[in-house]
């Protein structure tokens, strides 16, 4: 196997023997070959565009697909067999509408003719020979902006899928998904188109982040400012972790009543603040820190845990007995929730002890999406006006359990005391529940959300220009981030075609970016590594 596309692969090289993640080499070879059969399927809904063909199926499909091979979703070898094989269907039955339009399906490229094996060991032993390094015969650095490129797709992908769950989609994203994907099958791009493509997966990830905004706030309601406890109280308990508010808002529904209480862990912290989630009194706190924390927390939780989108490295003997997965997430042995029936989650809780006795603990503030923080604008830009607030930190991106991440903590304790820290996604758990006050009302630690929620924060850097009448690069803010998996390459390509410039990245730089590619990043957008807080901090303060 070799896989590294997330921030903790081996040796910062690449995962060869098995992923730091857990995945297993068969796996692997799986998503590989997965992959390349969604190659071949974009080529044919690249020419079907051409004579008028657009297949939705085709379009959630590919989505569905590319996302269940993002980091962490899915390990569960049966269920990647399934996929592959509906993926060369789905080819030949959209080769078939080609064909009858009148359009080209003359291809001899193996991604768009080969079959599958009929056996796992089979389609094990085909991923093996597609692999992100299988042809030698690709510059380096062209692949590197290739495999940028994959990635980025992958993060793409799963913002449109979460979005098509709420009904929103633009058949434009999943237009340049296949474009991306069938342009790797080809030999004649230069580096300058590969450069040109990525960028263009900026725009195409833009676009999704609005789509997903869209179908959040349109279905629940705009986020609103709301004090989530972090403690717990007597009685049967649910845990649900990851991103997809559809998910949350079915498991509200169905346990209402049974005198079970519903808790948040991970990325679902700020599904509080959503009106049309927050109306259910037995939706109550949130429960769990830092992902180096996460065996430990899942092993002790009284009650049954649920995996809605990719937020763990391994399940652990100590609570596999009470996890389930639901949706694109899989893994091996693990029960699976279809067509989100709760029922063996809410027996399962019914069974567990719950908690015990009330645990009061610390409250953590959510729900600052773009509405609640332009609703106050007026006061944040006479705050920076009036010398107030001095300078506003992004510390955003992805948790993960390799050494380096505290640094985000030690950063934002470090901020001097007139700047504000914006934050969301998962790395905000390094510092969630610290207590930095306000400055004249207004919080110092501002929760955006998750990283889905990622359009909000480029929707309130973009006003606070207007406001302030300069460029987004000229305002008092700087960008910290942390990466760990693809949905972030996804949001770091959105940056880079917004223009957005002087980011700082860590805990390490991607190893898929050559040291040709990564000159054009410094020279086009400065990135640059995080160093130390006092360092970074001094460099940006002065």
């Amino acid at each position: 196997m070799f896989c590294y596309q997330c921030e903790q692969t081996a040796k910062g090289e690449g995962c060869t023997v098995v992923g730091v993640c857990g995945k297993q080499p068969d796996v692997a070879a799986l998503h590989d070959l997965l992959i390349h059969s969604l190659k071949g399927l974009s080529l044919y809904a690249v020419e079907g565009r051409k004579v008028g063909v657009i297949d939705r199926e085709v379009n959630v499909f590919t989505a569905e697909a590319l996302f269940s091979t993002v980091t962490n979703v899915n390990f569960d070898p049966q269920r990647f067999v399934a996929l592959i094989n509906r993926s060369f269907e789905l080819r030949e039955k959209l080769k078939g509408k080609v064909k009858a339009a009148g359009g080209n399906v003359d291809s001899k490229e193996d991604a768009a003719t080969c079959k599958p094996d009929s056996t796992l060991a089979g389609l094990v032993k085909q991923g093996e020979k597609v692999g992100l390094k299988s042809d030698p015969t690709i510059d380096l650095d062209i692949l590197s902006l290739q495999h940028t490129l994959l990635f980025g797709l992958k993060g793409i992908a799963a913002y449109l899928d979460h979005a098509q769950i709420l009904a929103q989609e633009d058949d434009a994203v999943y237009a340049f998904i296949h474009e991306g994907l069938a342009a790797m099958l080809r030999k004649d791009l230069k580096l300058n188109d590969w450069l040109e493509l990525v960028l263009k997966g900026g725009a195409a990830n833009v676009r999704a982040m609005e789509l997903l905004d869209a179908a959040n706030t349109g279905t629940y309601g705009h986020p609103v400012p709301t004090k989530v406890p972090l403690g717990a109280k007597k009685g049967k308990a649910i845990l649900i972790s990851g991103h997809d508010l559809k998910d949350l808002e079915e498991l509200l529904k169905q346990t209402e009543g049974k005198g079970i209480s519903v808790y948040t862990h991970g990325e679902m912290l700020p599904t509080h603040g959503y009106p049309g989630l927050k109306k259910y009194s037995h939706f109550y706190g949130h429960y769990g820190t830092a992902w180096q924390n996460q065996q430990k927390e899942f092993a002790q939780f009284p009650g049954p845990i649920i995996l809605t989108t990719n937020c763990l490295m391994r399940v652990q003997p100590a609570y596999q007995d009470h996890i389930f997965t639901i949706g694109n997430v899989g893994y091996p042995g693990i029960p699976h929730i279809s067509n989100r029936n709760f029922k063996p989650v809410i027996d399962k809780a019914l069974a567990m002890s719950g908690f015990t006795q009330d645990m009061n603990g610390k409250s953590v503030l959510v729900g600052f999406g773009r509405n609640a923080i332009l609703g106050v604008a007026d006061k944040v830009i006479d705050a920076v006006k009036n010398k107030k607030i001095r300078h506003f930190f992004l510390v955003a991106g992805c948790d993960g359990a390799k050494p380096g991440r505290s640094y985000y903590t030690e950063f934002v304790e470090k901020v001097p005391k007139d700047c504000v820290v914006l934050t969301l996604a998962c790395g905000k758990f390094r510092f969630f529940d610290k207590d930095l006050g306000d400055i004249d009302g207004i919080p110092r630690l501002i929760d955006i959300g998750q990283c889905n929620d990622s359009y909000s924060a480029v929707q309130v850097a973009l006003a606070l220009s207007k406001a302030f009448n300069v460029g987004v690069n000229e305002l008092p803010l700087s960008l910290i981030i942390s990466w760990y998996e693809q949905k972030a390459v996804a949001v770091l390509l959105a940056l880079l075609y917004l223009g957005i410039k002087n980011i700082r990245l860590g805990p390490s730089l991607p190893a898929f970016i050559t040291p040709n590619v990564l000159n054009v990043l410094v020279k086009n957008y400065d990135i640059k590594p995080i160093s130390t807080p006092e360092a970074d901090l001094k460099a940006i303060l002065g």
